[in-house]
């Protein structure tokens, strides 16, 4: 009877872990490009009143949230590139195109469907 139990206990188990792990990290790649958006409108609003050097750190943070949501996008792929060419100019004190870029970013970014 004891062996009964326990072993339905490990079937439970074994079965929400299949269940359970998959939706979790699904939610964490939800949560990395939700991230590289929030970072990536404040870039904009930051560059919009020419702060270039605010917009390439928030620029550069979303960069780092995107690179780790791991979801195979064109979408993605592109935002990556819109947010490394507006830290790039950030940092050079282009505020202007660190916006423009930032803005393209953003674009792409909302884009994205998580699986």
């Amino acid at each position: 009877m004891m062996k009964r139990i326990i072993r339905s206990a490990r079937l439970v188990l074994g079965l929400g872990l299949l269940v359970g792990i998959p939706m979790l990290s699904s939610m964490a790649l939800a949560g990395h490009v939700r991230d590289a958006v929030d970072h990536t409108k404040a870039a904009v609003l930051h560059g919009k009143e020419g702060h270039a050097d605010v917009c390439a750190e928030h620029a550069d943070a979303a960069l780092k949230s995107a690179k780790g949501a791991r979801v195979k996008s064109p979408h993605l792929d592109e935002g990556i590139k819109h947010l490394a060419e507006a830290v790039k100019h950030g940092k050079a004190g282009h505020a202007d195109a660190c916006t423009e870029h930032a803005e393209g970013a953003a674009t792409h970014l909302g884009e994205v469907k998580e699986q």
